[in-house]
């Protein structure tokens, strides 16, 4: 129907992703036709945290050994891309979604909750444990057979990133009270979670309670999971509320950032006294915002897209690679690191700023960390590929 204004209303509900947002369930018959949309949003989304891992990660060495830096810290302004790359809210928000179409489907085959949450735990947790476990168990014996002390710090640096995937099994174990709190209070939930988050950067900010900010961790995440279950709804909305979503949360990310409370950028950076990660703010929440808009407002001209053939395989091939690309992509980048250290005949100084030759360098870096990556995946990580 055309709704007063000239908008057009979807009616139509978002049909099923090709593929859960996580391994432990396998295809099921007569599943409706798929989203690719949905599948292109978790792939763009693995993607853009892979690359910014491979393109801007600057090692610096200091008598401890190796530390990460980012271009963030050097060049002014830079800042607000990170409005756009750090996009693990909208991770989480599809996952929500998925996690919700995924849980009616296993409803309708007689699946008990209990069997559904474990399932995808188990799913994510053993190739991550395995991973760690891997890099833990190599660092000791390098560091007692060669006597190389930062080693320690090498394996922190591989395995870091996988401390989303850490809030994602949570987030999976509360799965069934999320699931309540959603049939039981709906919109509210949202609001709830919200207003919790912004008491806990008051108390944290104001009258300096600095552990109680890690509660945003869930508070923060577990509302862009929740707000997934409403992506159907936000589908169906007229064009005109995507646009008023997107500037909502523009302006909501101005406001806070230019306060002079929160930094603006959506990622970390080595010298800032707050960072919006760790834990996450306030910030965060008006940043899921913007995106849900500026995803809805790109929907006609990616779904035209994602229509091409081309681009179908694409986003095939990325999302059925998904969970090894993610968890092997810094395993990768340390091989290509060394690689480029023992070519080079030395390792890097105390400081590496980001000049010319250094930009001119990320096509490079990205390139060779995949190509290092690639081989790392068929080993050991065919097995966690989705079977299509």
């Amino acid at each position: 129907m055309i709704e007063p204004g000239g908008d057009q209303r979807r009616t139509t509900p978002p049909t099923a992703p090709a593929s859960p947002a996580d391994p432990g369930d396998s295809p099921a018959v007569g599943r409706p036709p798929r989203d690719r949309y949905v599948d292109w949003l978790r792939a763009f989304s693995l993607l853009v945290v892979v690359v910014w891992h491979w393109a801007f990660t600057i090692l610096q060495w200091g008598p401890d050994g190796p530390s990460p830096t980012s271009p963030l810290g050097f060049t002014s302004g830079l800042w607000i891309l990170t409005w756009l790359l750090q996009v693990l809210p909208l991770f989480f928000y599809v996952g929500g979604y998925v996690h919700l179409l995924s849980w009616n489907r296993a409803c309708e085959g007689g699946m008990g909750i209990g069997t559904f949450v474990w399932r995808r735990i188990r799913g994510l947790a053993i190739p991550t444990l395995a991973l760690a476990g891997t890099w833990i168990v190599l660092g000791a014996l390098v560091t007692w057979a060669f006597g190389i002390r930062w080693m320690n710090r090498v394996v922190l640096l591989v395995i870091s990133p996988l401390w989303f995937i850490g809030v994602y099994l949570v987030l999976i174990a509360l799965l069934p009270v999320a699931l309540w709190l959603h049939r039981r209070f709906d919109v509210l939930i949202l609001i709830w979670l919200a207003g919790a988050a912004l008491v806990v950067d008051v108390l944290r900010l104001r009258y300096g309670y600095e552990a109680v900010g890690w509660l945003n961790m869930i508070i923060v995440w577990g509302l862009a999971h929740q707000a997934g279950f409403f992506y159907a709804r936000v589908v169906a909305l007229p064009r005109r509320f995507d646009i008023a979503i997107l500037w909502t949360g523009l302006f909501a990310l101005f406001g806070l950032v230019y306060s002079d409370i929160y930094p603006g950028s959506m990622v970390g950076v080595p010298g800032d006294k707050l960072s919006n990660m760790a834990p996450p703010t306030f910030v965060i929440v008006a940043l899921l915002i913007f995106q849900i808009g500026l995803v809805e407002v790109l929907r006609p001209a990616m779904e035209r897209l994602l229509d091409h053939p081309r681009w179908q395989r694409v986003n095939e091939t990325v999302n059925r690679f998904a969970l090894p690309l993610f968890l092997f992509h810094t395993t990768g980048m340390a091989i290509w690191v060394a690689l480029t250290w023992w070519l080079a005949g030395s390792r890097p100084g105390s400081l590496v700023r980001p000049d010319l030759l250094w930009w001119l360098e990320r096509p490079l870096a990205v390139a060779g960390a995949l190509v290092c990556t690639l081989p790392v995946i068929m080993l050991f990580g065919r097995k966690w590929a989705r079977r299509r």
